[in-house]
């Protein structure tokens, strides 16, 4: 991959530098996530509202989905890997899934050496088991079926027939997208809960 480009590195506004190639837990910030989430939008932008329905918010809404999933159990580092399910987006951004389909291959290894940093960086196993992946999936598929609906203009009806996605949109929930400064504190909120119940948890 290093072919690709003479410069495989971003410099973020902590002033780390993460190496797309080779990135290290060492240069993974979770402001830095936070920021890139908060001002990256799902669905290419092409949403409802005053605001742009951010990977920080949707992020948030896996983490509270995956708690109805599996209520009455709580599982925190479950939970702390749903929040960042999609955290290699704050450098990647939000591919949607027609597109992933065309940049193929080097786009996966990019996504999943950034993930497994992420991981490491944040005291998850490097990769979840087959299990908690795929019930993080199933949250994540949750999430966005509810978007489609509410906020992407499709019917019920489409979800599955042209998106691909068996789960159903969640009916009790009202999605509301928040200007990216609100987006981004509040998965700050989250991540610093999530955090001090694992250290409680671990200790």
């Amino acid at each position: 991959m290093a072919a690709h480009a003479p410069r495989t590195w971003q410099r973020m506004l902590s002033g780390r530098r993460l190496n797309l190639i080779e990135p290290s837990p060492l240069d993974i910030e979770i402001a830095d996530i936070a920021l890139g989430l908060a001002r990256n939008t799902r669905w290419n932008g092409q949403t409802t509202g005053d605001h742009a329905w951010s990977v920080a918010q949707h992020s948030v809404l896996v983490v509270e989905i995956l708690r109805r999933l599996n209520t009455p159990r709580r599982d925190t580092t479950l939970e702390m890997a749903a929040l960042l399910h999609d955290a290699s987006e704050y450098v990647t951004h939000d591919l949607i899934t027609p597109l992933k389909a065309v940049v193929g291959d080097v786009f996966k290894e990019v996504e999943d050496r950034l993930m497994v940093a992420v991981h490491l960086r944040f005291g998850l196993p490097a990769r979840l088991d087959a299990e908690r992946k795929a019930l993080v999936k199933r949250a994540d598929l949750i999430a966005g079926a509810t978007e489609a609906v509410q906020l992407a203009g499709f019917q019920p009806g489409e979800v599955k027939s042209l998106l691909g996605i068996r789960q159903k949109p969640l009916a009790d929930v009202t999605l509301r997208p928040l200007p990216s400064r609100e987006a981004q504190r509040l998965f700050l909120e989250t991540y610093e809960a999530l955090a001090a119940r694992l250290v409680l948890e671990r200790r």
